[in-house]
């Protein structure tokens, strides 16, 4: 059983090494951080939810990333499998996990303060998971505990949309909020809310091995946008619908009919121009493998696909033909009914 401990770190709350007992409150005494946080998967909304349309994710607990941070004398420093030296010397594409150290020493009035980060994630970049996202918000959280600061869940969720504006320009804040949640999330307005499950529901998750390029999809959807407005609108009317009717299809535990959304989301995220060959590939070979229904995840233009399981037992035969069909990596994630 986890301990109170790492029941907090997966929650992606502050963890204080010799923190005080009001640690919570923010006077907790400056030691190692830690912060974890988890992978997500958009089950609909993707690309809608740049233009107002809701959006509904799930974070992947099977895939996660932990930060660790401790003050130190000297520069701040990071050290992950893609990068180990100073932090005023780490790469252009690393940029965004600069900013989110940056931003948390601003956060704790320690700017110039030296700090030893560490980051192990399990998440593959670039596959419309969540990864910089994620990154960013365990390295907040450690960073922030490391100087004896718990942040509020609102004050971690702007240092991690700082970083995630490094990394994509004009984020959601769907991700922010999905890589820390406990359960399915509800996404609308810039808010975010836990959604009601009515009946256990299993998700499949497939990489395509090809990186996803969401910079430039979310680049092509608005030159579209600004030559066919009306076209784009509707096909985002019918992304944003098909997520309000998964939200219903969610809280009464309807996996047929959250799958057949999927299944005409695909198809409209296509239309779109998002989508890929070896997405297509994926998503026909989730369905002839069982699955209830299937589409891109994330971005598009590469990347990963998700896939609505008939059960449990079923998602463990559908990873194995996934990467029957050539999938790299196939990971599973599972809701139960809500409480």
């Amino acid at each position: 059983m986890p301990s109170s401990l790492d029941a907090r770190a997966h929650r992606g709350e502050a963890v204080t090494a010799a923190a005080a007992p009001d640690a919570a409150a923010g006077s907790a005494v400056p030691g190692t951080g830690t912060g974890r946080a988890t992978a997500k998967t958009i089950l609909f909304g993707e690309h809608a939810v740049v233009y107002g349309r809701p959006a509904v994710a799930v974070p992947i607990t099977a895939i996660p990333v932990t930060a660790l941070a401790r003050p130190v004398e000297g520069p701040a420093s990071l050290r992950s499998a893609l990068y180990h030296g100073r932090l005023d010397r780490i790469p252009e594409r690393l940029r965004p996990t600069g900013a989110a150290v940056s931003a948390a020493l601003d956060a704790v009035g320690r700017p110039s303060a030296g700090v030893a980060v560490e980051v192990r994630s399990e998440i593959p970049a670039e596959r419309g998971l969540g990864s910089s996202a994620a990154v960013a918000a365990a390295i907040v959280t450690a960073v922030s505990a490391a100087f004896g600061r718990t942040l509020s869940p609102d004050e971690r969720h702007e240092l991690i949309q700082i970083a995630e504006r490094a990394a994509h320009g004009r984020p959601s804040g769907l991700d922010a909020r999905s890589v820390v949640a406990t359960g399915p999330v509800w996404f609308e307005d810039g808010a975010a809310t836990t959604l009601a499950v009515g009946g256990p529901m299993t998700f499949v998750l497939a990489d395509t091995g090809v990186a996803g390029r969401t910079r430039e999809a979310v680049a092509a959807v608005r030159a579209l946008h600004e030559e066919r407005p009306a076209h784009v609108d509707a096909l985002l009317e019918r992304l944003g619908g098909l997520a309000a009717q998964a939200r219903v299809a969610l809280g009464t535990g309807d996996a047929e009919a959250v799958g057949a959304a999927m299944t005409d989301a695909h198809a409209a995220l296509n239309v779109l121009g998002v989508g890929d060959p070896a997405l297509d590939h994926l998503v026909a070979a989730a369905r002839t493998g069982g699955a209830l229904g299937a589409k891109l995840t994330g971005g598009g233009r590469g990347g990963c696909i998700v896939a609505v399981a008939r059960d449990a037992d079923h998602a463990d035969d559908l990873v194995a033909h996934l990467r029957a069909a050539g999938s790299p990596a196939a990971w599973s994630t599972h809701l139960e009914a809500s409480r």
